[in-house]
């Protein structure tokens, strides 16, 4: 087959927005100096904090986005302060691992009111543990450990839309019902690949009304018999669909290999952030794996490709 080539139509816009994700440019507003911290009395035993969740999490977007350590953001941070002469103090390291567990993480996202097609895909990012070289030429050894960052992403504009983190024994299907727990409006379409091929992940996806777009898997056979009573399971149909035109055929009348654009958000995760953690503790390693993926938003939202297809 021919491979097909592609164009982009917004060179021009993208190629900017490609120069703003490197821009050192620093805009810090009156409202964040004013509430960078805070007065109030929590009432729980201990001091009360001195910073506030925005200033506890702007910390961390820096260092995520530099790749930082600790001590090293904190002497970033304050470098920039002194820079723009900005009379605030800077909170440090132990500071802000403490309080990043408690952060409540945003995805940004521009527009909630339209159905969506979500495609779906997990990754893997390591704790600690060998290197690719010495595992190639030695073999896994038994300190490799990593977390779990489950996507759930918008097909049309690559938005994330739902993460869930977890440990590296959750599997896909089990992180489908928290993924889609939370997403408001309608869901008009769900594409995963054949990991999600269980009976939880359809019954979750026909709780929100959603047409399932999940390959069964080879060898697969019919759940529900014809001559059942019940409704014909989705599943069955795609598996009947598949038998009758082809594997090949079923995934472009589902518009399933749109779910590829979930494995280029993960390709975006690891180019940006690397695969590697810098937390150490597991609450904040998962509100580590939470804030990158709304970093990642806001720099989706500085612009994307809009690629054509010019051959094929």
């Amino acid at each position: 087959m021919k491979k097909l080539t592609y164009r982009i139509r917004n060179w021009t816009e993208y190629n900017a927005s490609l120069k703003k994700r490197g821009s050192l440019t620093i805009w810090v507003s009156p409202e964040a100096v004013k509430n960078w911290t805070t007065d109030e009395l929590t009432g729980d035993p201990g001091a009360s904090p001195t910073y506030t969740d925005l200033a506890i999490e702007t910390m961390a977007t820096v260092q995520a986005i530099y790749g930082l350590a600790g001590r090293q953001t904190q002497g970033f941070l304050q470098s920039v302060f002194e820079l723009m002469k900005l009379d605030l103090t800077v909170p440090d390291h132990s500071t802000l691992s403490r309080r990043r567990r408690q952060l409540t993480i945003t995805l940004p996202v521009k527009d909630w009111s339209r159905p969506r097609h979500l495609v779906i895909d997990s990754t893997g990012v390591k704790v600690y543990g060998e290197g690719e070289w010495k595992v190639r030429q030695h073999g896994v050894g038994k300190r490799r450990t990593w977390r779990k960052l489950h996507f759930c992403v918008d097909e049309a504009t690559l938005e994330i839309i739902s993460v869930v983190a977890s440990t590296n024994d959750v599997s896909d299907a089990e992180a489908i019902p928290d993924l889609l727990q939370d997403v408001p409006g309608e869901i008009e379409q769900v594409s995963a690949d054949g990991a999600y091929d269980q009976r939880k992940c359809y019954d979750t996806l026909n709780k929100h009304g959603a047409k399932a777009a999940i390959p069964p898997r080879k060898g697969a056979k019919i759940w529900q018999h014809a001559n059942s009573k019940a409704e014909r399971h989705v599943r069955d149909e795609n598996l009947r669909r598949i038998r009758k035109v082809g594997r090949k055929e079923w995934k472009r009348e589902s518009n399933y290999h749109r779910r590829s654009l979930a494995e280029t958000q993960v390709f975006r995760f690891k180019t940006i952030f690397g695969d590697r953690l810098q937390t150490r503790q597991i609450d904040n390693q998962f509100k580590e794996l939470m804030l990158k993926s709304a970093i990642l938003n806001q720099m989706t939202h500085l612009g994307m490709p809009d690629s054509v297809k010019v051959n094929g």
